[in-house]
């Protein structure tokens, strides 16, 4: 990092590297913004950080990733005197360190950040896989800022500064949970989120002799392009319609049993649908967790399973290739579980395979996928990792 940093901005004087981890959700999916439980872990992928304070208030940002956009430039008078609900696809990449300096002038003391920085990027996360490439750099970000500046500032509450920013200046409605899980991640372990309450505890990996394989469609999706903005308001009118029978402050605060007994009030299919993934989506994940602590993988890969199901026919959120990948996992010798992960619409899924059968899983599900698709999947065989880090 250092001698990218110094092949980018003259001299590493006073450079500092930071990390911040991508993460991958277990099961749980399209719930955080609904009230829900999610159950994410934090990955050893993520996205380091190369950064240099100045002496006047200039701010220059460099990815490695996007070498082809150059140095882009900014300040901090310009950032923070950006306006909310305007998505700033102008900046590309750069939208997302600059809305966490726009959120920190938002919620904090003017002055507070009172220089300008040279930072260099880099990630190894596939980019718009569905791995939260986005909640990394964000996260990252307000991680370097929290220590360049002394400020006094939780990762907790870095979580939050972070999908404020996301919401209001990339313009993407997402919910806590890729924030929560990269801000939060801790190594060999799970964190089981209680998105209403922001409650959440800590569970181990314990996936016996089982690997987690995660597999990229290389199919690319941006959430700002995709559906996710709809499926949330669709939601929204779901429980809005709900409400008007039962004392509910969220999708999550239902059971599936209640939800099937009063679903009649929504009236539309489609919004049923929608409504019904939520609620049953949530219901897995609390019993994925129960699986997880009885050591049972046979359950808790069924889930896993049941997820994508869900997912593909209530959410409508999978589509051709996320199909074909999960279905080739699903034929496969050794495989405990799989699903898509992320919002959909491309991106990755996630696999629990048995150590004896990664390499095979990897081989076939490869194979099939090019046949159905002409794409070729790429595959990662990951370990779960902290949260971030000066390194």
């Amino acid at each position: 990092m250092i001698k990218w940093f110094e092949s980018i901005y003259e001299g590493s004087e006073d450079v500092k590297v930071y990390f911040a981890p991508g993460r991958v959700n277990l099961i749980g999916e399209h719930t955080d913004y609904n009230g829900g439980h999610v159950f994410p872990c934090a990955l050893e992928l993520g996205t380091y950080g190369a950064v240099r304070p100045r002496k006047d208030n200039v701010l220059r940002f460099y990815s490695m990733n996007f070498s082809e956009n150059g140095v882009i430039t900014s300040s901090l008078d310009e950032v923070s005197h950006l306006d909310d609900n305007i998505h700033h696809k102008k900046d590309d990449w750069a939208k997302y360190p600059k809305g966490v300096l726009w959120a920190f002038a938002q919620k904090f003391k003017k002055g507070l950040i009172n220089r300008g920085m040279d930072i260099l990027y880099y990630g190894d996360i596939p980019n718009g896989s569905g791995l939260s490439s986005s909640a990394s750099i964000e996260v990252l970000t307000a991680y370097i800022i929290r220590d360049m500046f002394d400020i006094d500032i939780s990762l907790k509450d870095i979580s939050l500064l972070c999908q404020y920013a996301e919401n209001k200046y990339v313009g993407v409605n997402c919910g806590i949970m890729d924030q929560f899980a990269v801000a939060l991640g801790k190594k060999d372990h799970a964190i089981l989120l209680n998105t209403a309450s922001l409650e959440y505890e800590y569970a181990p990996l314990k996936l016996k002799n089982s690997k987690i394989i995660i597999a990229n469609t290389n199919k690319r999706r941006g959430l700002e392009d995709s559906k996710y903005n709809e499926r949330r308001s669709e939601c929204e009118e779901a429980l809005r319609r709900l409400q008007t029978v039962i004392n509910i402050d969220t999708l999550g605060d239902i059971t599936k049993e209640e939800f099937e007994d009063i679903k009649d009030v929504i009236v539309e299919d489609v919004l049923i649908r929608r409504a019904r993934h939520a609620v049953r989506e949530n219901q897995r994940t609390i019993e994925a967790i129960e699986a997880l602590k009885s050591d049972d993988m046979e359950r808790f890969g069924r889930l896993m399973n049941e997820s994508h199901l869900s997912l593909r026919d209530d959410y409508e959120v999978t589509g051709l290739h996320l199909d074909a990948l999960v279905e080739a996992a699903w034929k496969q010798a050794g495989l405990i579980g799989a699903r898509m992960t992320g919002a959909g619409f491309g991106g990755c899924t996630v696999n629990i395979v048995n150590e004896n059968y990664v390499e095979a899983f990897i081989d076939n599900v490869g194979k099939i996928y090019m046949d159905m698709t002409g794409l070729k999947a790429d595959f990662y065989v990951v370990e779960s990792g902290g949260g971030p880090v000066i390194l």
